[in-house]
């Protein structure tokens, strides 16, 4: 499997260890930085990833930064992009198995390595179980680009009549 890694410099050292396992467990990597612990915006190393992913140039990817919850948000913004942020076997597996997730969101500060391995074995080994998900992940993936309910959502909703006032 090919893999894009990315992350920010509190996930720096997680990601490099993760690297190596990757190689050694076979899969090609393609490391989107960051290179190394200066501080950095998370942003400039989740979204060449998630649009490796979502070009089909890789088949998945692995975004860490302290908490993970900036990555995540930050790739489900590009079109395409399943991203889910796990905390263990059993979430990394369902997001597979149920969401087909194609982003895998870890949070360096929080993860010990050992758990991260076994996180990223489940999760590049578990396929999607399509079926009744692949109706909801269809669902999900036709959200992207809704109106978010602003002014773009009130021009587009149908106009409401309101009854006139009575007198008196």
């Amino acid at each position: 499997m090919k893999v894009a890694l990315g992350s920010d410099h509190r996930g720096f050292q997680s990601k490099e260890r993760l690297k190596n396992f990757l190689v050694n467990a076979g899969h090609e990597v393609v490391d989107c930085g960051t290179a190394s612990e200066s501080s950095c915006d998370y942003p400039d190393f989740a979204v060449p990833p998630c649009q490796m992913v979502a070009r089909g140039e890789t088949d998945r990817a692995i975004l860490m930064c302290g908490s993970g919850i900036g990555m995540t948000i930050t790739a489900n913004k590009i079109r395409g992009i399943r991203a889910a942020l796990c905390h263990d076997e059993l979430t990394a597996e369902m997001s597979r198995r149920h969401n087909d997730a194609n982003v895998l969101c870890l949070a360096a500060d929080l993860l010990g390595d050992e758990l991260v391995r076994r996180m990223v074995e489940a999760w590049v080994a578990t396929p999607f179980e399509g079926g009744r998900h692949a109706r909801r992940v269809r669902k999900m993936m036709d959200a992207e680009g809704l109106p978010c309910g602003g002014d773009a959502a009130k021009a587009a909703a149908p106009a409401v009549k309101k009854p006139p006032k009575k007198k008196g």
